[in-house]
Order: structure tokens, then sequence, then C-alpha cells
């Protein structure tokens, strides 16, 4: 029976792990635990294919620890219940035992806690893989007793030694240095995509009798590259954030790269068209009114053309975001109109600005003495109360010296002085 390229390949010892230098390095924090001789509870955090199971395994290898493996996606109670029982043999035959559970977080919390009274008695050393971020999935009582190592997809370069050690071994035949570059590209950052495309390489280029692997061949067979992207995880979110921020820096080659990264990835124009119109109300607001606008165009066009043409207009949009003065005024007066609110309590509607649509109500005084600005000079009530009685008007809104709003800022300027100087205005 032929041993899969992966298994082949899988490090048996620190030394031979490719990538993760950043924990695994000289005098960094896993290199450290690994030679301390004293294992401790982890969390190991990263996307598809950047070792997790392997570093588990290796450390269970370097503690001489008996190594259980359960699948949160398929395992349940009763496979919790059966690791204890065998850390518990262990423990009486002297030995320790790793408990290694895959994809942490499917399991729930009740589950979660079941690890808990055992990783504290010490029973068992419990090591977690997950590719969600814990700080969400991982309840906090296990986040407590668990040190959380953040893995990184693999760079290009880590994943061309992988290339070299399959080819090392004769599993694939000599290639090309732009088709090893493409199958990294295709690989994006993941070993075990790397190895199972290298495989069904080796099978193709032997059916095909190939002596080298030339990039067009590859191409031929890999066809439309996929990336690896999880639309629900940490790296469509951490993706789109770094969309925004790009509009908000005003970089248009960047908010580009990232727009067209998501639309690659698989991510829904519509969802993107949905996040163009915050960042156009949001970082942009009355510095340019233009932008909300256009931003809805795009999406509306997007929703006549659909997929592709309708995308150009999105990404028209995203340039024009990028390039637009940017004012987060109307947002944080929002948001501190928002607070104050909550905090405030309902004061009553000063008897000047209420509705009175009956005589009841005028001879209640509802709206006796309001001041009707398009009768004033200038259209502007001077020195008119619109705020609860005893209350100091606060100033939510404070525009920026930028696009539109240095006008604004100059209206509201003149509005102040307008209202100084007609201070008590209003007949008692």
């Amino acid at each position: 029976m032929s041993v899969p390229l992966a298994e082949r390949l899988r490090p048996r010892t620190l030394g031979e792990v490719i990538g993760q230098q950043h924990l695994l390095g000289a005098d960094r924090p896993l290199r450290v635990a690994f030679e301390s001789g004293r294992p401790h509870s982890c969390i190991l955090w990263g996307p598809p294919g950047v070792g997790k199971t392997t570093i588990a395994r290796l450390m269970a290898d370097a503690f001489d620890a008996r190594f259980i493996t359960i699948s949160a996606v398929l395992g349940g109670v009763k496979d919790i219940r059966e690791a204890v029982e065998q850390a518990q043999q262990a423990q009486a035959q002297g030995a320790s035992t790793i408990v290694f559970v895959d994809e942490v977080h499917r399991f729930n919390k009740s589950q979660q806690d079941a690890f808990l009274p055992h990783v504290e008695s010490g029973l068992f050393t419990f090591v977690g893989a997950t590719t969600e971020n814990p700080s969400f999935e991982v309840n906090s009582a296990m986040l407590s007793r668990a040190v959380v190592y953040v893995l990184q997809p693999l760079t290009e370069a880590e994943l061309g030694q992988i290339v070299a050690k399959a080819q090392a071994l004769g599993a694939v035949p000599p290639m090309d240095e732009a088709a090893s570059q493409r199958l990294a590209a295709h690989a994006d950052g993941d070993a075990r995509r790397m190895l199972n495309t290298l495989e069904m390489l080796a099978v193709s280029a032997e059916k095909d009798r190939l002596e080298r692997i030339t990039d067009a061949w590859v191409l031929r067979l890999l066809g439309e590259r996929m990336r690896r992207y999880d639309k629900g995880g940490d790296q469509f979110y951490d993706t789109i954030s770094a969309l925004h921020k790009s509009v908000r820096g005003s970089d248009p080659d960047a908010a580009l790269y990232w727009f067209v990264r998501m639309l690659d990835g698989g991510a829904d124009p519509r969802y993107l068209a949905r996040r163009l119109i915050r960042m156009a109300s949001e970082d942009i607001g009355l510095a340019d009114p233009r932008a909300l606008r256009l931003a809805l165009d795009a999406a509306e066009t997007y929703e006549r053309l659909g997929t592709p043409e309708g995308e150009l207009t999105l990404a028209q949009c995203v340039l024009y975001l990028a390039m637009a003065p940017k004012s987060n005024a109307a947002y944080q007066a929002y948001k501190a109109a928002q607070a104050l609110v909550k905090k405030d309590g309902s004061r009553p509607v000063p008897l000047h600005l209420r509705n009175a649509p009956t005589e009841l109500m005028k001879q209640l005084d509802h709206g006796r003495h309001y001041r009707y600005a398009h009768d004033e000079e200038g259209g502007v009530a001077a020195g008119e109360r619109y705020f609860p009685d005893g209350m100091s008007p606060p100033e939510f809104y404070r525009p920026v010296e930028r696009g539109l709003e240095i006008r604004i800022a100059e209206r509201l300027r003149a509005l102040k002085q307008l209202n100084q100087a007609g201070q008590g205005g209003r007949p008692s």
C-alpha cells in the first residue's frame, strides 16, 4: 500500500518543521517549552495546513507522553470520557498524556468544560487546534488555563522547501521554477494543500510520461486557481478590515488590491457593495456627500449587470472612496448623541417647540412664541433654543477642515456668532 506523500514528509523532529520559526526558532516560546521538558496546555490557532497537528505530535514525542486524538467534528462526551480513562491508566503506569483536540472550536461550552477539572488536576496536558479565533470560540475558563500560540500561513519560500523535499524523495519529477512558484501561489500558505497537489501532479506526470513539469502543464492541469478562503472565518473579516482601512487611509491601490482579493476568494459582491456604502457614511460623510450616492449607484448597477460586469462599477467606487476627502465627524456626532441620550433620560420637549394641532393645545401654550425661521432675517431665528429647557447645548458635530466640511465649518461658525448676538431673542 502506497504511503501518502504528506505522511512520508511529516517531520519527525522539531528541526524538520518548515515554517513557524517565530514559535520554533532558537529562544522562541514553543522551542523553549520543548527544551524545558515540561509540557503545558496550549491552543494552536492558525489556518489549515500550517502544522498544528504535527507540532502536537512532536510535543508528545518530546515529552514521551501518550498521544490521544479527539476530533471535535466527529467526537463527543463519550470520546472525552474514554480519553480520561486512558489518561488515568497511563498515570497509574507512571506515564503522562497529551490529549489533542482537533477543531476544538466545534465543541460546545459544556464539552469544553468537561476537560477543565482534568487539566487542573494535571491528569493530562490539553492541546487544542483551531482555525477560528479562540477569543470567540473557546470559553474563557479554558483560555485562562492554556497558552494561545498563533501559527502563520507558510511563505512561498517555505512552500518551495516542501517541493524540494518531495523532489529529493523522488516523489515528483523535476520542475521549472515558474511551475514551483505557481504551485506555491495555488497552495496559498497551506502545506497540506501543497502536498496533495504535488501527489496529484506526480500521478498525472506519470500518466503523461513527463520527465519535467512545466508551468504551462501545471496551469492546464490546475485550471483557474482557487484561493483558500473561509467566508465565515477570521481571514474573511481580516481582509474586509484591510479593505476598509485602506479606503480610510486614502490608498487607492491597496484598497483595490484587497477588494480584488475578496472577489478572488469568493466574497459576495453584494456584501462588498454594502460595506462600501458603510465606508461612504462612516469615513467620508459630509466631506464629500457624493460618495454615498456613488456607493448606492454602484450597488444598484451591480444588481442590474451582475457578475462580472457589475464588479467593475464596484471597483470604480472603491477607487473614488479611497481618493475622497475623509471625515468621520458625522459618525462621531451620531455616537456622541447616542451616548448622551442613553445616560441622560427623557427630558420634556420645550413648550415653544411642541405641536399644537388643536385649540386646547394652543391654550396650554404648545407652540407659543415659536419663531418661524423663514420669517427671520437670513432664514435664521438667531438666539432661538432647540434643546430641552435647562440643558446645556452639547456640541456633537465638529466638522473637519477637509472637503465640503470646510464650508460647513464656516457656516457653523457664522451661525454660532448669530446665535450669540441674538441670545434672549425669544419672548418669555
